[in-house]
């Protein structure tokens, strides 16, 4: 192993023979470090040279496994048409107004398209749509560029406190040494159905959109 990255929700594991592992934990999946048995679930068990041990495991099987070379990741089928990375400087106003323009979407759709940029999941969406004052099923052509130059940065600072929290445990996440993610205590609106609005003190609301719940306050999102 050469080194570590990420792309999107895929991790990558470079190799010194030239190819890079591409991994995705699907809806449970993780990674477990030097654990002390090897449990029913654990379906691959990588050992580096330093006597680390590291498990694989994904009880409900929706994770991925594949090799591809380091010099081609951009054309492999995971990972090929990815949008820029929320965290990344290419997720800029200017591109999430071309992303937007004319677009009859609902924007929660948009920000959730890979193609528009990668690896935003439902929670984080919710979370930030409601920071910035905009409603889940406003058309992507309808949200200004005023809201757009606060969403780009709103995004942002929504992923940087969940990675600072450890992300957000439902069910099944955990991080690689077994500890539990808290972000969910900081949630302003997602899960948080008949709960009271952080801001106006109003019912939050959910409605689903493309199958996914979305968590909002009709009051100050518009």
């Amino acid at each position: 192993m050469t080194g570590l990255s990420r792309r999107a929700k895929y991790g990558l594991v470079h190799t010194d023979r030239g190819d890079t592992m591409i991994f995705h934990l699907g809806m449970s999946g993780r990674m477990r470090l030097d654990p002390s048995e090897i449990e029913k679930h654990d379906h691959v068990i990588f050992e580096v040279d330093s006597g680390k041990v590291v498990a694989f495991n994904d009880a409900r099987r929706f994770g991925s496994l594949d090799f591809a070379d380091t010099d081609r990741l951009d054309l492999h089928p995971a990972l090929a048409g990815l949008g820029p990375e929320p965290l990344g400087d290419a997720f800029t106003p200017e591109h999430l107004a071309r992303a937007f323009d004319g677009r009859a979407a609902p924007v929660k759709a948009l920000l959730l398209d890979q193609r528009v940029v990668a690896g935003l999941g439902n929670i984080y969406v919710c979370e930030a749509l409601h920071v910035t004052g905009v409603h889940p099923e406003r058309l992507g052509r309808d949200v200004t560029r005023g809201e757009i130059e606060a969403l780009v940065p709103a995004v942002k600072a929504v992923l940087e406190q969940a990675i600072a929290a450890g992300g957000s445990t439902l069910r099944d996440h955990a991080q690689v040494d077994g500890e539990l993610g808290y972000f969910q205590k900081e949630w302003r609106v997602y899960g948080r159905e008949g709960g009271a609005c952080a801001v106006c003190a109003k019912p939050v609301e959910r409605r689903v959109q493309s199958g996914r719940s979305s968590f909002f306050c009709a009051t100050c999102q518009r």
